[in-house]
């Protein structure tokens, strides 16, 4: 320390100023202050004129020739420690900590004391004070145990400087998944920490245990989770996938609580402070090489600092409590959501997938993998699959997906032309057949005779039809009206006379002068001939 800070610090401390006060104004640390504060209160040390009156000298060196006797008595021994002042606010201090309870601060509580007490003090006194009642013990933290098997935890971190370009370096994503029981690690370091990496990283790290675990604690990134919530967190749709896969459950940290995750904490810590500290790597696959031979050279054979075991003797305790991991490994796709338009289709990358049974304009989930497309609803079952569309614009439909199919339409025809007789059905195949596809019109018109005639009459008269090769709706229509007509007409009685009967005489009269005439008129002719 500078001479003039010590000897400002001696004499204001032999005055009897406050070590808070001395620290405040020559703006030395108090403990400093203390020290030398210490030094300038104890017997025998003087500091000029301001010295104690009452103050022992030091002992004179004892003169040459002279004994022992002769020289002075040594000095009393140093008084003890200091003791500590009593604070001016003890005697309030039920009253204060009251104030304190209600949350007021220490202007207030100072205020109040000033008028209702008769304080006479400084505020400094009652704020040191309220600071002293608010102290709070320290938390303290319980020791998280679980089986083999039953927890790993996971996160990110910050590699080592690596080269991205001549010159330039730069520090990867370091993530550490830990198996709780053993405290086994695997370490990778990555460029990216979006969701499809955070995912892959996981299968990767399982694959390295030969098994995956029941439970993964994880802190709240948005590679894992979309929504914190300390009831019901969402989590990221492909990591959801993926954790429903392997059979794992997440279990998100509350917010700002990463002590609940401590073992991966102190792995990270571990990393960067043995395996990467001090070191720059040429390249990503260098430092995850690195990291591997670390694993396996130094970090997995090492005694477990609170276990008092070796790491890798745990993980082959721990390691047939694993879950067996699935045959194949997760389908990774990209997702997103749609609108069904007015056709009954949705567009991904400009090519239209049919998504009935959907709702016209309702939104759906459309899950986009290497080779084909899933269509989802809202809650996430699957409504269609279809295999991925070549260019855009194309319709990836089947049969079934138009809403009008003339194809189908004529099918349905034939169909319903069939049910009412095989001869009616054979004329409406006659019909499609001269006809084409403008012949579901007369199909039409076939197929709806029986809301008038009855099927009976409807195969009658194709059969006649049939049977005289002219096959036309317009004929067995017609022919169906005429018998109609004829069964409308009351039958009557057959008689020779009547109002509207001529008699049978008229009748002969008339052939008679007709014949005569026409005979005379033949006869004519021949003569003139």
């Amino acid at each position: 320390m500078k001479s003039h800070l010590r000897v400002t610090i001696e004499t204001l401390a032999i005055r009897g100023v406050s070590r808070r006060e001395i620290a405040r104004h020559t703006g030395v640390d108090r403990k400093t202050v203390r020290r030398y504060a210490e030094l300038a209160n104890s017997p025998g040390v003087a500091t000029g004129s301001e010295a104690t009156s009452g103050q022992n000298p030091p002992p004179w060196p004892p003169a040459p020739g002279m004994s022992d006797d002769q020289n002075p008595p040594p000095r009393p021994p140093a008084p003890g420690p200091p003791q500590k002042a009593l604070s001016a606010c003890a005697p309030h201090r039920e009253w204060i900590e009251t104030q304190v309870g209600l949350g007021r601060n220490a202007q207030s509580i100072y205020q109040d004391l000033v008028e209702l007490h008769g304080f006479g003090n400084r505020y400094n006194s009652v704020k040191r004070f309220v600071r002293w009642l608010k102290r709070k013990e320290p938390e303290r933290f319980d020791v998280l145990e679980f089986p083999p098997g039953e927890e790993a935890q996971v996160d990110f971190g910050l590699g080592a400087p690596t080269l991205i370009k001549p010159g330039t370096y730069r520090r990867p994503y370091l993530f550490v998944m830990t198996l709780k029981f053993s405290g086994k690690s695997f370490r990778k370091t990555a460029w990216k920490a979006d969701k499809e990496t955070w995912s892959r990283l996981h299968e990767e790290a399982w694959r390295s245990f030969g098994g995956c675990c029941q439970y993964v604690v994880l802190d709240n990134l948005r590679a894992g989770v979309i929504h914190p919530d300390i009831y019901e967190p969402e989590l990221n749709l492909i990591y959801a996938e993926m954790l429903r896969h392997y059979g794992v459950v997440a279990d998100p940290c509350r917010v700002r609580d990463p002590n609940r995750k401590g073992t991966v904490e102190n792995a990270i810590q571990h990393t960067q402070g043995t395996a990467l500290k001090g070191k720059k790597f040429e390249s990503i696959e260098a430092q995850n090489a690195w990291l591997v031979h670390w694993e396996e050279r130094w970090a997995a054979p090492r005694i477990h600092g609170r276990k008092k075991r070796q790491v890798m003797e745990l993980y082959r305790e721990e390691k047939p409590f694993l879950r067996t991991l699935p045959f194949e490994g997760f389908r990774y796709f990209k997702h997103g959501t749609r609108t069904v338009d007015d056709a009954g289709l949705v567009q991904v990358d400009g090519i239209y997938y049919a998504a009935l049974p959907a709702r016209l304009r309702s939104q759906v989930q459309v899950r986009i993998y290497g080779g084909e497309i899933e269509i989802r609803d809202s809650s996430g079952q699957l409504l269609r699959r279809h295999p991925k569309g070549e260019r855009k614009g194309q319709f990836v439909l089947e049969e079934g997906d138009r809403l009008f199919n003339p194809s189908r339409e004529t099918g349905r025809l034939l169909q319903k032309a069939a049910k009412i007789g095989p001869k009616t059905e054979q004329v409406a195949r006659t019909l499609f057949a001269r006809l084409g596809r403008p012949g579901q019109r007369a199909l039409y018109g076939l197929t709806n005779l029986p809301r008038t005639y009855s099927c009976a009459e409807i195969e009658a008269v194709c059969g006649r039809f049939l049977a005289a090769e002219c096959v036309s709706y317009a004929a067995v229509r017609r022919a169906l009206e005429r018998q109609a007509a004829v069964a409308a007409v009351p039958d009557a009685e057959l008689t020779q006379e009547g109002p509207s009967i001529r008699a049978i005489d008229e009748y002969q009269s008339f052939w008679e002068t007709h014949s005569r005439t026409n005979r005379q008129e033949t006869t004519d002719a021949h003569v003139d001939a």
